[in-house]
């Protein structure tokens, strides 16, 4: 068995942490970091019997996962203060919407960029807000600033020059070319609010966003983290609320992604045991490479099967944009290089 196969088995708890030896830890803990999981790992394993190095690497990453959340939390603070006073609201996304909810997933996670999600009618007011608040830009090549700009959802990265902390502001969740358009207005217009003041997306639209990051804008690269996102976010919800799988149906339908939404399901399933409602745990034919895409990893933690990599790579690419702006935007890509 791989350590990648061992990995996604003690997530999964088919494999018990005290069957493995000790160099058995070596090769989980190499795929674990390649994977941003380890502290992932680390939180599923806290109550589990390890061996003395491997508990304590465990116990500093899951201090250090805390302290990143809490860095994550008062980018996010920093963000509301910076653009409450002109009145636009945003949207949390992905890691830092999940650490502000207090959802489990968040246990570990890495949390990178703030992702926010704003009304495309107040994109502009919130850059100029962000750069005044001392955000700046990180690509300053024209092209990639009109990419961004004309085709993409979201603006130019930025950074900001004292936190070095990195922001991306979302308009919608996938390109302006990709042949699937979620419904921004209602992503926006139904966002509920936590606890602690700030907006995420419903349970519903949560979900959808996650598979559509995962399946439906990239190659799968880091997919067993997302994965694992949507795994835990669909078992909770479904766990409080018995109507959520026909709701969650209902809305991957509204917002065009029924087939990444059950795509990344029957993943969950087939990786993490998930357990599905009728309807969804049926097979298909074509999971088998999304299967051998996310499990390409060797002992090391090293990337392999690279031409199955390269496929999932054009994919994404093509998914994105029509024929003849996929060729334009790779011919000025490869010039520039």
């Amino acid at each position: 068995m791989s350590a990648t196969d061992t990995l996604v088995g003690l997530l999964a708890g088919r494999i018990d942490a005290v069957s493995l030896a000790p160099r058995d830890w070596d090769g989980v803990i190499s795929v674990a970091r390649a994977e941003a999981m380890l502290a992932t790992l680390a939180h599923h394993l806290r109550e589990a019997d390890l061996p003395p190095p491997v508990a304590a690497l465990f116990a500093d990453q899951r201090a250090a996962a805390q302290v990143a959340k809490d860095q994550a939390l008062w980018e996010a603070e920093m963000a509301r203060r910076a653009l409450a006073p002109e009145g636009i609201e945003f949207v949390l996304l992905k890691g830092t919407a999940y650490a502000a909810a207090g959802l489990p997933c968040s246990a570990g996670r890495q949390i990178g960029d703030l992702d926010i999600l704003v009304l495309a009618h107040d994109i502009r007011r919130a850059e100029n807000e962000l750069l005044e608040a001392g955000w700046e830009w990180v690509k300053s090549d024209p092209y990639d600033d009109f990419y961004y700009r004309e085709h993409m959802h979201e603006l130019p990265p930025l950074i900001h020059n004292a936190r070095d902390r990195m922001i991306d502001v979302h308009h919608t969740i996938l390109p302006k070319t990709h042949r699937i358009t979620p419904d921004a207005l209602v992503l926006v217009a139904e966002a509920v609010t936590t606890a602690s003041g700030f907006t995420i997306l419903n349970r519903e639209d949560m979900a959808c966003h996650c598979a559509a990051h995962m399946l439906a804008d990239g190659d799968l690269q880091g997919g067993l983290r997302n994965l694992w996102d949507f795994h835990c976010l669909t078992r909770d919800f479904a766990a409080a609320d018995t109507g959520f799988w026909g709701r969650l149906d209902a809305r991957a339908d509204l917002h065009g992604l029924r087939g990444a939404v059950h795509r990344a399901a029957r993943l969950a399933r087939d990786l993490y045991g998930a357990d599905l409602p009728s309807g969804w745990d049926r097979q298909d034919a074509g999971d088998v490479w999304y299967r051998r895409r996310l499990l390409a990893r060797d002992d090391w933690g090293r990337p392999t099967n690279f031409m199955l990599q390269q496929a999932f790579y054009i994919r994404s690419h093509w998914l994105r944009m029509p024929p003849t702006m996929l060729a334009k935007h790779l011919w000025t890509k490869w010039r520039k290089r």
